[in-house]
């Protein structure tokens, strides 16, 4: 069996090959959507006297939000002396998880396509190819669901930390003072939201490949070697 590459592009015209491209697509966008993020809320202080001040909470993936310093060193606000003060809360394991399983993803696809395009008859000959391909898959789709799902969570975490409760909650200056606490500028969430929504688009696009590739497994479809019978020849009786 000849075992070069053969470069074909048919593959993709097929289910198969096109989902495999699509996931590496979406993968892209799910990690590049949560991994590159950096926002900033501006905090403003309403003092008793009229005066107003503000201070900046930024904040960035990993989102270890219990690093990120509201207030750095002996400050004063309204009147009222501050220490150093962080944010609450840390969602960095389910970030870096839900990112590391999409760039897994993108190269497992690239690797799936080389196969595909340029060794389908290796592919196709064998049954280690298939089941192997059909194992990660299913492996791929759980791990979707668990990382989307952890990553929904920390994201939802990192909205309370840095919302108007969450630091008003942190700030001790903001209980039981004539000094109102309200966040007044949010940070643009929007490529985080959808970084969850391509994290859950991504299990069912890789549940659906999931089949594909079940049906080139010899579980779907079992390959028979098919041998020759040689038979007998009955020789007629004399008449």
């Amino acid at each position: 069996m000849m075992t070069g590459f053969r470069l074909n592009l048919s593959p993709l015209k097929e289910p198969l090959g096109f989902v495999k491209l699509v996931e590496w697509l979406t993968a892209i966008l799910a990690f590049g959507s949560c991994g590159g993020f950096s926002g900033s809320n501006t905090v403003s202080f309403f003092c008793s006297d009229g005066r107003n001040e503000t201070l900046n909470a930024n904040f960035h993936y990993p989102f270890r939000i219990s690093q990120v310093p509201l207030i750095e060193g002996n400050s004063t606000i309204c009147n009222h002396s501050v220490t150093t003060t962080h944010l609450v809360g840390d969602s960095a394991s389910s970030a870096e998880f839900f990112v590391a399983i999409a760039v897994i993803c993108f190269l497992y696809s690239m690797v799936a396509l080389l196969v595909y395009l340029g060794y389908m008859h290796v592919y196709k000959d064998s049954d280690f190819g298939p089941i192997f391909d059909f194992v990660v898959t299913a492996i791929l789709v759980f791990l979707w669901l668990v990382c989307s799902s952890a990553w929904a969570k920390g994201l939802q975490n990192v909205k309370d930390a840095t919302d108007t409760e969450g630091i008003s909650d942190t700030l001790p200056l903001c209980k039981g003072s004539n000094i109102t606490c309200e966040v007044t500028q949010f940070a643009n969430m929007r490529t985080l939201n959808i970084s969850v929504v391509f994290g859950f688009l991504n299990m069912f696009v890789w549940a659906g490949n999931a089949w594909f590739v079940y049906k080139e497994t010899r579980w779907h479809s079992p390959k028979f070697t098919s041998q020759p019978v040689h038979g007998r020849q009955q020789i007629p009786a004399p008449i």
